[in-house]
C-alpha cells in the first residue's frame, strides 16, 4: 500500500511513548533535507516508561516489512505504514508524524 516515506526527522515512537530514531540513516536519499531509512538499519529507543517485572524498556527496533518497489543501496525503503518489532517485548513501532511529500509503494 502507498504511503509517505519514513526519515530521520519522523516521529516514531514504542507503543509506550518511547522515541525512537533509526541507527544508520540513509543518506542516498533525502526528503526534507533529512536521510531516510531502510529495512537493514536497527532504529534505538529511548525514554520508554515500561520497568521490570516487564520484559523491560524497549531499547531497540526492527523492521519487518518496507516498500516493495522503493529502494536504495539496495534495500528497501522505509514507509509509514511498515511494521516494526521492539526489543525486548515485541511491541510495534508507531510512526506519528512523517513528512507527507514524498510517496513511496
Amino acid at each position: 500500500m502507498p504511503g509517505p516515506l519514513l526519515h530521520q526527522g519522523a516521529i516514531v515512537t514504542c507503543a509506550h511513548a518511547g522515541q525512537a530514531q533509526p541507527l544508520v540513516p540513509n543518506p542516498r536519499v533525502l526528503v526534507n533535507g533529512m536521510p531516510t531509512a531502510t529495512i537493514a538499519g536497527p532504529w534505538a529507543i529511548v525514554g520508554c516508561p515500561l520497568v521490570p517485572p516487564a520484559p523491560g524498556p524497549c531499547l531497540t527496533a526492527q523492521f519487518v516489512t518496507s516498500a516493495l518497489r522503493l529502494t536504495s543501496t539496495g534495500q528497501p525503503l522505509l514507509l509509514m505504514d511498515s511494521q516494526a518489532l521492539c526489543a525486548p517485548g515485541a511491541t510495534p513501532l508507531l510512526p506519528v508524524m512523517v513528512q507527507t511529500r514524498v510517496i513511496g509503494m
